[in-house]
């Protein structure tokens, strides 16, 4: 419903205030108490009045996007969600060498890849079916098989909230590394409001940026390419909507549909250490699990196959399913409380910590804790 202008002079007549909003209607794990106000932000010019609807108030306020990578806790958000609904994608720009492509903030993430890859460009076709919105792409650095957003990224647009003015923050000042962001980590955390992002995508066929091709799609491209189209390929580059339908097909296989059953996608962070550090990789090797070599030259492992390795893959704990195709997917199947979450979440990095000696972490931020 539409909330009594008279209290809310700083909106403008059209903006739509609902209070007492579930979080479970907003989040796709489905799960928490209600939010005071949640003000729909479909213009970059409504954030200013939002923030300053909430400071006359004297509440806090928290963005969010698609909900796909948040959580909501029991006791709700006594304060206001800026739930950012800005649409629009353009191309800013085009060369012989590629395209300057701009989503808006509000844009579902994977409309925005598919766009592009209508369009022949390549450079996020592989980020395909991630749940999100545009916005939140930057934020968490986003990332799947080879390719991450901060490898394309040219700048942001976004609100200062310091300042009260718009800004354009480029790549270089983001300080993006895994998972990690200006935006979510560090004494800037939560300064910027992003209002939309600027990709420097590539005209052609897909060059890797990281060699080779994942395993698991070069398999599968085997499985549904015959050997002349793969010759081709293997020569010229994979057209993006090859890479784009194939990831598709794995992520489908793999992940659940947060529409259909709630989960936040990848729950726990894969493990990230450096080749210098002898303890994490004496405890790695011990694992017996695939160590893999980043581009970053830093050392991976996969926090899903410790999952698995552990006997957890598939299992129903407090009501929460670890994912018997993915075990770095939580899905609710009879949760009914944050609680239930948070006790499953400590079971599963209890006995990863007690078989292996890694502390996992969870993805997903919470709605109303301090970043």
């Amino acid at each position: 419903m539409n909330a009594n202008r008279e209290d809310y002079s700083p909106l403008a007549a059209e903006t739509v205030v609902r209070e007492n909003v579930p979080l479970s209607e907003l989040t796709t794990m489905r799960l928490g108490g209600k939010a005071k106000y949640v003000v729909e932000i479909t213009t970059k010019w409504e954030i200013p009045s939002a923030l300053e609807f909430a400071k006359k108030k004297g509440l806090p306020y928290f963005v969010l996007g698609g909900g796909a990578n948040t959580l909501g806790r029991d006791e709700g958000f006594p304060g206001v969600i800026l739930l950012m609904k800005i649409r629009g994608i353009d191309i800013v720009d085009a060369d012989a060498e590629g395209f300057l492509v701009y989503g808006a903030a509000g844009e579902n993430w994977d409309d925005f890849v598919r766009f592009t890859v209508e369009h022949e460009m390549s450079g996020i076709e592989c980020l395909a079916k991630i749940p999100g919105t545009v916005g939140a792409a930057p934020v968490q650095n986003i990332g799947a098989y080879g390719q991450e957003v901060s490898q394309v990224i040219d700048h942001v647009e976004a609100y200062d909230t310091e300042t009260g003015e718009f800004v354009v923050i480029g790549r270089d000042e983001m300080k993006m590394s895994y998972r990690s962001t200006l935006f979510n980590t560090g004494p800037e955390a939560g300064r910027y409001i992003i209002t939309g992002v600027v990709f420097t995508l590539y005209d052609g066929n897909y060059e890797p940026m990281e060699e080779p091709l994942y395993a698991s799609l070069q398999k599968h491209l085997e499985e549904v390419l015959d050997a002349s189209e793969l010759e081709v390929y293997a020569h010229d580059g994979y057209p993006p909507k090859v890479l784009y339908d194939g990831v598709s097909a794995i992520r489908g296989e793999k992940l659940p549909d947060p529409s259909e059953k709630a989960s936040a996608g990848s729950f726990f962070k894969n493990i990230y250490f450096e080749p210098s550090d002898e303890k994490a990789l004496a405890l790695a090797e011990a694992t017996g699990c695939k160590i893999y070599d980043k581009a970053d030259g830093r050392k991976m492992l996969n926090t899903g196959a410790l999952i698995e390795k552990a006997g957890l893959k598939g299992k129903l704990l407090h009501g929460m399913r670890v994912s018997d195709k993915a075990a770095l997917v939580l899905i609710n199947e009879s949760a009914k409380s944050y609680a239930d979450l948070a006790a499953a979440r400590a079971e599963i990095a209890d006995q990863v910590f007690e078989k292996y000696g890694f502390k996992i972490e969870q993805e997903p931020v919470e709605i109303g804790k301090e970043i």
